[in-house]
């Protein structure tokens, strides 16, 4: 499979049903990351993503909160960059418009 390509609607929309959280703020992250990236998402960061719904709601908040960084199997590559892709801060429509 090629990483750079992008992962089809049926794999997005699979891919979106596996990212439901049970704490509200896990899932704020995760619809910004889906209305940012979704139509760009790679298999690569599919699966850095998938990896990271493997986790406990609290340990992904510690993780999105940076209040640890990730560590042993969980510091792969596709993990961090799809970390750092959830940890993009808003975008503060406020000075956008301006």
């Amino acid at each position: 499979m090629d990483d750079r390509a992008r992962i089809d609607e049926r794999q997005l929309s699979k891919l979106r049903w596996r990212c439901r959280r049970g704490l509200l703020e896990n899932d704020l992250f995760i619809e910004r990351f889906f209305e940012r990236y979704a139509q760009t998402l790679t298999p690569c960061q599919a699966r850095g993503l998938e990896a990271l719904m493997d986790l406990s709601d609290n340990d992904l908040l510690d993780l999105l909160l940076r209040r640890r960084e990730p560590d042993g199997a969980l510091a792969a590559p596709e993990v961090i960059e799809v970390l750092a892709l959830l940890r993009t801060p808003p975008r503060d429509n406020a000075l956008s418009s301006k």
